[in-house]
């Protein structure tokens, strides 16, 4: 009886501590996104016509009339600097599809479009590639880097 108790606290023990250790990061927002807005959901970033889920780090575009969620950019973006681009964070919509007002948004915020000056939460990392290119190397990829 006693090893059963024992064995029976031992289960509960290892057990309570797992559930304690279990972390979740949903709805921390990226690097590069804004400062200020850390309750916000999704950003829309004008130069590549793309939404950006905070709650889900994914990446909303369309593909071919298909709206379609990524955790990284669609390729042709590869070159898109997440850190310089302007973010238009969107606080006025709640729902799973911001891109309902995808024709809306496009109009308001045309590729090009800068409203008041940004501070990104993060700085923007160094590429490390063994000495070949250093800090601002602009023809690096910020996309090689999983900014999320």
């Amino acid at each position: 009886m006693k090893k059963l108790v024992f064995a029976l606290m031992l289960f509960t023990s290892v057990f309570a501590q797992a559930q304690v250790s279990v972390n979740v990061n949903i709805g921390t927002p990226p690097n590069w996104g804004p400062v200020g807005y850390d309750n916000s959901r999704y950003y829309y970033l004008p130069d590549i016509d793309v939404y950006y889920d905070v709650n889900q780090s994914a990446f909303i575009y369309d593909n071919s009339g298909r709206w379609v969620r990524e955790k990284r950019l669609p390729e042709r973006y590869r070159n898109y600097d997440l850190y310089s681009g302007y973010k238009v964070v969107l606080n006025d919509y709640r729902g799973d599809a911001p891109y309902t007002y995808h024709s809306k948004h496009r109009a308001e915020y045309p590729k090009g479009y800068h409203g008041k000056p940004q501070k990104n939460r993060g700085e923007k990392p160094e590429k490390h590639d063994n000495g070949k290119h250093k800090g601002n190397d602009k023809h690096h990829s910020d996309h090689d880097h999983d900014y999320h």
